[in-house]
């Protein structure tokens, strides 16, 4: 029995990586992270990408762990409804969530630079605030709310319209825009539409009862809600967009914090690893939209760079001035986004 043991020990020592591998199968129990968000199922290799970067992050941290640590997406709001995510994320009520962030501009104003239209306009731009000043001084005010950035998603926004189409800022003059931020309410209001405030879940049915003109989200929500059914007129983000939305996925600092070091760990860098796929499934999006489109008979435009530029001194003159008066922090995060621009 003691030469058994002694076997057994030597053993151990011996092959160092395999025990480190089987220390999360040995664990118990395991721990699952809930991940909610407001966007359509995916099936497979199909479907709504930010659905599925949460399943690959989710496969990823199982397999990683030895199925110590997973997580389950409930997509579509089916576990809370999309407003109350972050809140609850906050709270640790909600491990993670893949969360437009300018949906909390109301409670944390910050926020609203996730959606400033003008003040990004590229996905390179947008994917260098990770590390830049910018995305620091982010990221400083949501840990300070209880959140941490998991993976950086920005996403190019594109406007589905009924009857018009709006290009040009004059083109939106008299008709119902969801515009998504409060930022971009501003816009639409200076350039003469009137606004409505509701998530892109919904935008579906206002537009087919007629309570909405026209809405502007992102070229994914664009194909996953089908907005192609209800709205015959198509302003892509294809090549050029004057606004892009940061929806990332987020974790709970509380629940992070209470996870072993290597766990967490495994976690930043499983998150870090989906940005490239989110990236390249945002752009893939922007051109699959027009075809969706024009596969439904509707007519799809594009922009030019004289168009975006227009939109962007509307937004400067309205909506970044109205964001840097807000707080001293606000100031010091759109001079530190406007130094990439």
């Amino acid at each position: 029995m003691a030469l058994t043991r002694r076997c057994f020990v030597l053993a151990a020592l011996a092959t160092p990586t395999s025990a480190m591998l089987s220390r999360y199968a040995l664990a118990a129990p395991s721990q699952n992270l809930k991940i909610s968000h407001q966007f359509p199922a995916s099936t497979g290799a199909e479907g709504d990408f930010r659905d599925r970067i949460c399943h690959k992050f989710a496969t990823e941290v199982q397999k990683r762990t030895n199925g110590a640590l997973t997580a389950t997406v409930y997509p579509g709001s089916s576990l809370m409804k999309t407003n109350a995510q972050l809140n609850a994320v906050r709270k640790g009520a909600l491990d993670m969530s893949l969360f437009p962030i300018s949906y909390a501009g109301g409670e944390i104003p910050e926020l609203n630079i996730g959606l400033m239209p003008g003040i990004v306009t590229s996905y390179e731009q947008g994917m260098s605030w990770k590390n830049a000043e910018a995305g620091k001084l982010l990221s400083q005010v949501l840990y300070e709310k209880g959140v941490l950035f998991v993976s950086w998603i920005w996403q190019a926004g594109g406007v589905a319209s009924r009857n018009k189409a709006i290009v040009e800022p004059e083109d939106s003059k008299g008709l119902k825009v969801r515009g998504g931020s409060r930022e971009m309410d501003m816009v639409l209001k200076a350039a003469g539409a009137s606004v409505v405030s509701l998530p892109s879940n919904e935008i579906y049915q206002s537009v087919q009862s007629g309570a909405l003109d026209a809405a502007m989200t992102s070229s994914t929500s664009l194909i996953s809600f089908r907005l192609e059914e209800v709205a015959k007129h198509l302003t892509t983000g294809r090549g050029k967009a004057y606004w892009f939305m940061l929806e990332p996925l987020l974790i709970s600092r509380e629940v992070f914090e209470k996870l072993p070091k290597d766990m967490q760990t495994i976690v930043m860098s499983v998150g870090a690893e989906m940005e490239k796929f989110g990236t390249e499934s945002a752009k893939a999006d922007d051109q699959a939209v027009a075809k969706v489109y024009q596969k439904a008979g509707g007519k799809v435009y594009d922009l030019s760079a004289a168009t975006v530029k227009k939109w962007q001194a509307i937004a400067r003159d309205t909506a970044w001035k109205d964001f840097a008066g807000r707080s001293e922090r606000c100031a010091r995060l759109l001079q530190a986004a406007e130094k990439i621009l």
